[in-house]
C-alpha cells in the first residue's frame, strides 16, 4: 500500500475533456458542410460525446477520492460538467437533425455551428493555459468566448427570423426552431464554462 498515492493530474484530464468538445463541434460542422450520410456521422458525434461523458465520470471519481487537488474542488466539478453540457447540446442539435429528416442546412446553422467550433478551440486554449498559470491568457480567452457568444445570440436571433421567410411549412419552422435553440444553447454553456475559468483566474492570479 503506498502512503502517498500517485498525484492527479487533472490539467491533463480537463485538456482531453475540451479537446473531445472541439473534435465534437468539428464533425457538427463537416456534417453541416457536406450533409451526407447523416446517421453515420451522428453515430460518431455520439460515440464522442459518449467518451466525453466518461471522462466526466473519471474526473468526479477522481475529485471524490483524492484530498488535495490543484484549484478548488467546486471549480474542477463546475468545470467538467460545464463542458459535459456544450458536448451534450452538440449532440442534441445533431440528434434532431437526423430524428427531423432535415434535408439539407440552412446557412444559418452552418455559420453558427462554425461560431461554434471557434468557441470551443478558444475554450481548449483557455485550459491548456491555465496548467501553466498563465491566467492573463486564460482571462483574454474567457474575453473571446463572450464575444463570440453573443455574436452566435446574435446569429440565433436573426436564424429564427428568417425562419418564416424561408419557410412555409410549419413543421420545419418548429423543427428548426427547436434545432436552433440547440446550437445556441451550447454556445451559453460555452459562456458558462468562461465564467468558471474567470473565477479561478481571480481566486488564483
Amino acid at each position: 500500500m503506498k502512503l502517498f498515492p500517485k498525484e492527479i493530474d487533472f490539467f491533463e484530464i480537463f485538456d482531453r475533456a475540451a479537446q473531445n468538445v472541439t473534435k465534437a463541434a468539428t464533425l457538427l460542422v463537416a456534417l453541416m458542410e457536406k450533409f451526407d450520410n447523416i446517421e453515420a456521422r451522428s453515430k460518431e458525434i455520439y460515440e464522442v460525446e459518449q467518451d466525453g461523458d466518461m471522462l466526466t465520470h473519471d474526473i468526479m471519481k477522481k475529485l471524490n477520492k483524492t484530498f488535495i487537488t490543484p484549484i478548488d474542488r467546486e471549480d474542477l466539478h463546475a468545470l467538467a460538467a460545464s463542458l459535459d453540457d456544450v458536448l451534450d447540446l452538440i449532440w442534441a442539435s445533431v440528434d434532431r437533425l437526423a430524428v427531423f429528416k432535415i434535408k439539407e442546412p440552412t446557412k444559418e446553422a452552418i455559420v453558427m455551428s462554425k461560431d461554434l467550433l471557434t468557441t470551443a478551440e478558444v475554450i481548449h486554449k483557455a485550459i491548456k493555459e491555465l496548467k501553466g498559470k498563465n491566467y492573463s491568457h486564460v482571462q483574454e480567452y474567457c474575453i473571446e468566448v463572450n464575444r463570440l457568444e453573443n455574436r452566435i445570440d446574435r446569429g440565433f436571433r436573426d436564424a429564427l427570423g428568417k425562419l418564416f421567410d424561408d419557410f412555409t411549412d410549419p413543421i420545419l419552422i418548429i423543427k428548426w426552431k427547436e434545432i436552433y435553440e440547440h446550437l445556441e444553447d451550447a454556445s451559453d454553456k460555452c459562456e458558462d464554462v468562461a465564467n468558471v475559468l474567470e473565477s479561478i483566474v481571480l481566486k488564483y492570479a
